[in-house]
């Protein structure tokens, strides 16, 4: 039985495909929720093309029909299919961590540029969520030592089976931010929450986990935290990077700057927004 939101159960891939567009689900969520409905990989979007006669089995399109309510009611596609890319990377995600965003390989990037020329470095991500940029790093640097702390049990039960499944020895703990953390690191990278309470975003940000997105009335709070206490951990002439809101730049270098850190700088994301800023610590003898 149809109602007045749903098409009749469609007979082939394309007629599949067709409906869930109709239904407003953009043309790629609709190609990613069919192939992974039918067992395909994410990458596989050529074989809807060379298969789109094919016959849809009726509960093949029940299971994506429930799919594509979901996502019509904002839940993140990366949940819907259990997975995001990140970084050259396969991550398990779901609702107990953030979905890593392609923003973030800018400061993995940056991060791994900041460790050239370093010796088995030793490097810390804080509010690690699913791991990504501690396993990115990680995957790229296999002779560095990489450290992730989340507050979250939640988080790093996640990030920790991501690790064991990608084989990287990344070591996980469980604390506040800085609390507890040991020094001389060459690099401290985090995403840490960044959006006020209040911004009119949150609403379609809401099926994410809200600790792990607002940081008090500017979005800034977790920020001036980590600010103020990554110097103690940090080996001389180590890096501070930290991921911020497309409006927060010269806010975070101006904290940088303040506590003492030195080439105090930041970079653009794919879009030309600065979405990073850090600098370099250099104790005063």
């Amino acid at each position: 039985m149809t109602d007045a939101t749903t098409p009749a159960i469609p007979a082939t891939v394309a007629q599949a495909l067709a409906a869930a567009v109709a239904l407003g689900i953009d043309r790629l969520d609709a190609q990613l929720l069919l192939l992974h409905t039918l067992g395909r990989a994410a990458h596989d979007r050529a074989w809807l093309l060379a298969h789109d006669t094919d016959a849809i089995p009726g509960p093949a399109w029940s299971a994506l029909a429930a799919r594509l309510s979901r996502r019509l009611a904002g839940e993140p596609v990366a949940y819907l299919l259990g997975e995001k890319e990140f970084h050259g990377l396969t991550l398990q995600v779901d609702a107990r961590v953030l979905v890593p965003r392609p923003d973030t390989e800018t400061l993995v990037d940056w991060a791994l540029e900041c460790l050239e020329g370093r010796d088995a470095p030793r490097v810390l991500d804080l509010g690690t969520g699913s791991g990504a940029i501690a396993l990115a790093l990680q995957h790229a640097r296999p002779d560095s030592q990489v450290d992730a702390v989340d507050a979250s049990a939640d988080a790093l039960a996640v990030a920790r089976a991501n690790a064991e499944r990608l084989g990287l020895p990344v070591h996980f703990s469980q604390a506040h931010w800085l609390e507890g953390a040991a020094g001389g690191y060459a690099v401290i990278a985090s995403n840490p929450p960044y959006i006020a309470a209040g911004d009119p975003h949150l609403p379609a940000l809401r099926h994410e986990p809200p600790a792990a997105l607002m940081a008090g009335a500017d979005g800034l709070d977790d920020i001036r935290q980590i600010v103020r206490s990554a110097p103690s951990h940090l080996a001389n002439g180590g890096w501070l990077l930290l991921e911020h809101g497309h409006d927060q730049a010269a806010a975070v270098r101006q904290l940088l700057e303040t506590r003492g850190f030195a080439e105090v700088q930041s970079r653009d994301d794919l879009a030309g927004i600065a979405r990073c800023s850090g600098g370099i610590w250099r104790p005063v003898k």
